[in-house]
């Protein structure tokens, strides 16, 4: 690369300033990024806050948030306090609806390709905790599922990734518990690609087959359950879907 490649100051700033004030209440990316829209901006502690807090609690779970939000002011010369960041079409917003309703709802970064780990305000304490606490809503989620339906729409990396890592995890504290895995459930995966020309409900194509590397349908096929594949424009199948969820009576 040429060292031109398009960042842009307003989203890293913002995200990072989302984080930052998230971290001091212990939440994640995806309540942080919503409170953030509903709120108009952060209010954050100023520097001497921030010293007196880590002086007098310096083992308090929140010490590393604070200490982290201390450094940033520091090291770019701002106070703390109100930063004010309009945003005029919130009610739009499914990120802002789901914390103004108070729905779990989670964002997965990743340090490396995201535009926002390219900004100078960049933490990746504060990214890596928000996306840790987020991640342990998304196993929640996951322990629930039994008889449940996952639905992912247009991811061919990430939700499978998480999905595949949680359900692990839980399936693993499941067997230490003595419980059964995650069972009963169904998995519902839509994108514009034509799934490899494989019919994914006879089960996984041989490795000569072009279809076993895609990995969008071949890891949710090995999560156990019943898994469908539907070929589908993703804004098409989310608006039809929703048409026929506001139909169905009650």
């Amino acid at each position: 690369m040429a060292g031109c490649f398009g960042t842009w100051d307003e989203t890293g700033r913002n995200w990072t300033l989302a984080m930052l004030a998230g971290g001091l209440r212990g939440e994640g990316c995806g309540r942080s990024l919503g409170r953030f829209m509903l709120e108009d901006g952060v209010t954050l502690p100023t520097v001497a806050e921030l010293e007196q807090q880590l002086r007098r609690e310096p083992g308090h779970p929140l010490a590393p948030a604070r200490a982290e939000v201390l450094q940033t002011l520091l090291r770019h010369g701002q106070p703390g306090g109100r930063v004010e960041v309009r945003h005029p079409w919130k009610a739009h917003s499914i990120v802002a609806t789901a914390a103004r309703l108070g729905v779990p709802l989670t964002v997965h970064p990743g340090i490396g390709y995201d535009i926002v780990a390219t900004h100078p305000w960049f933490s990746g304490a504060a990214a890596g905790r928000a996306a840790q606490v987020d991640f342990g809503w998304f196993g929640g989620a996951v322990e629930r599922l039994d008889g449940g339906v996952v639905l992912s729409v247009g991811s061919a990396i990430m939700a499978p990734q998480v999905f595949e890592k949680s359900l692990s995890c839980v399936n693993n504290l499941r067997r230490q518990a003595g419980r059964m895995q995650v069972t009963g459930h169904r998995l519902v995966v839509v994108d514009l690609q034509d799934g490899g020309g494989w019919d994914w409900s006879a089960g996984e194509p041989p490795k000569d087959n072009p279809a076993y590397y895609l990995r969008f349908c071949k890891s949710f096929d090995r999560m156990g359950g019943e898994m469908e594949y539907v070929q589908c424009d993703n804004r098409v199948f989310l608006v039809e879907l929703l048409r026929r969820l506001e139909a169905e009576p009650g």
